[in-house]
């Protein structure tokens, strides 16, 4: 089979459309498969309900520059006459020099004019790439205003979320395609894991896909071993880096890892599950982080016999009185069972509690915990202590790596609670203690999942203590 056989073999593999394989054939480009992948993804943004951002990355080595680059120039360009793309890159000097590379390999064989001075390459139909850059985050304001019709951020978790949504506004078009159907813009971002950027590009892009919900995001995961032409001896130097987050990030393009990252040993194979056997427990629980404008998370958990902790189902709304939530909290009970097969109540509940600030008194001399009190929801003071509350939650994680196995497993169904934890960070100032994070003004991000269980498993029954004392 020749080198064009099997390459479109590949490519039809891994889902492109045949115009885009002959776009990449006549540009000789010959993507690997994983890339093929990406290009197919970008391509599911001429569909009118298809995604409008593609985000490619994870492992570092995995070809992401190389593949959009192509993707944009080989394909993008060459089928939409006039096309304006921008092509973002932190700091400038090796974004032209990284463009400049680049361009020699991928577009030997597609006639262009380009101009290193004012980094822009021009197609013969009009298309050009603009290559970008943003030194500091301010340079991104340089670019607002401007219409592209793609917008290519490399590295993009150097960016934070305010920028990026910044840059985001500019990605607008009235092209056509050759069918008279409208051009539809689209950004597509590489970047690995890691960064200022990490949370929010996790939330945007990485969380979706791995609950299996993509709308406008479509994610690629890229890996060390889709490149086949790395040299050995980078694979062994990513491997060298040890058992911190650099290698789990590096090597093998985790997203539930960063740096400065508290909960380290956090593993969603080892500690997220899809179903348990509520037959096995033998003890309820509840623990409620308060908020208004941030979330209200309540967390509902159980205790097997062998002492491992099950959360198994999440509450988390916002701009709620505690009526509602009150409501909630019962229809949240009614999903589940007690050990003798009726419905889950809350007199069913060993304990249910909630942080300190639900008991402070209000100017009218009332607390969150009466108007909670007044609909049948009654609370408790929850351990405040933060060092010895996060160590709890530490012990309980085990250390799967290390065979220390986990106590603490949480349903697939407590969304927050998982999206929160892998993101938490060690607080400079006092590295025992979680850094304190709020959401932002869309809800995206806080810690509020994260306190509810640290009340939840901190919090010990009165008799515990009682025994303690008594040197039982």
């Amino acid at each position: 089979m020749s080198e064009h056989e099997l390459f479109v073999c590949e490519a039809a593999r891994a889902g492109c459309a045949e115009d885009q394989v002959r776009n990449f054939i006549r540009a000789r480009v010959f993507l690997q498969q994983r890339q093929l992948v990406a290009s197919a993804a970008a391509r599911l943004c001429d569909i009118p309900d298809g995604p409008t951002s593609i985000g490619y990355g994870g492992a570092r080595g995995g070809g992401k520059s190389h593949w959009l680059l192509a993707q944009m120039g080989a394909d993008d360009c060459q089928r939409v006459p006039g096309l304006k793309c921008l092509l973002l890159r932190k700091v400038g000097k090796s974004n032209t020099e990284h463009f400049e590379d680049l361009r020699r390999k991928l577009f030997t064989y597609l006639p262009h004019e380009f101009s290193a001075y004012r980094g822009l390459l021009t197609f013969t139909n009009g298309s050009r790439i603009h290559a970008g850059h943003f030194q500091c985050e301010k340079d991104i304001d340089n670019y607002l205003g401007i219409e592209y019709d793609v917008i290519g951020i490399e590295e993009a978790t150097t960016l934070s979320k305010r920028k990026h949504d910044d840059i985001s506004t500019c990605c607008r078009s009235s092209k056509m395609l050759p069918d008279g159907t409208t051009w539809r813009p689209r950004i597509y971002s590489t970047t690995n894991p890691g960064g200022i950027g990490h949370a929010w590009y996790r939330t945007k892009f990485i969380i979706p896909f791995q609950d299996g919900k993509e709308s406008d995001t479509r994610f690629v995961p890229a890996r060390v071993e889709d490149n086949k032409f790395n040299n050995p001896e980078y694979r062994r130097t990513l491997e060298a880096l040890g058992g911190g987050w650099q290698k789990r990030a590096w090597l093998h393009g985790d997203w539930d890892i960063a740096a400065g990252q508290f909960f380290t040993t956090f593993r969603r194979d080892a500690h997220v599950v899809d179903d348990f056997d509520e037959s096995r427990a033998v003890e309820w629980f509840a623990a409620l982080d308060y908020g208004f404008t941030h979330y209200t998370v309540v967390l509902l958990g159980c205790r097997d016999c062998d002492g491992n902790v099950f959360i198994v189902d999440e509450h988390a709304e916002r701009m709620w009185i505690p009526h509602r939530h009150a409501q909630a909290i019962r229809t949240m009970l009614a999903r589940h069972k007690t050990s003798e097969g009726f419905t889950l109540h809350l007199l069913n509940l060993k304990r249910f509690v909630a942080g300190a600030d639900v008991f402070s008194r209000q100017s009218d001399g009332t607390t969150v915990a009466g108007q909670y009190a007044d609909f049948g929801v009654k609370l408790s003071k929850a351990n405040m202590d933060r060092v010895n509350g996060w160590a709890e939650v530490l012990g309980l994680l085990g250390d799967s790596a290390n065979a220390v196995k986990p106590k603490l497993f949480i349903h697939r169904r407590c969304a927050r609670l998982i999206e929160c934890l892998p993101a938490l960070q060690h607080d400079p100032n006092r590295p025992e203690d979680v850094l304190k994070v709020d959401a932002d003004d869309d809800g995206v991000g806080g810690d509020d999942a994260a306190d509810a269980l640290r009340y939840l498993v901190a919090t010990k029954p009165r008799v515990i203590y009682q025994r303690k004392l008594r040197g039982l």
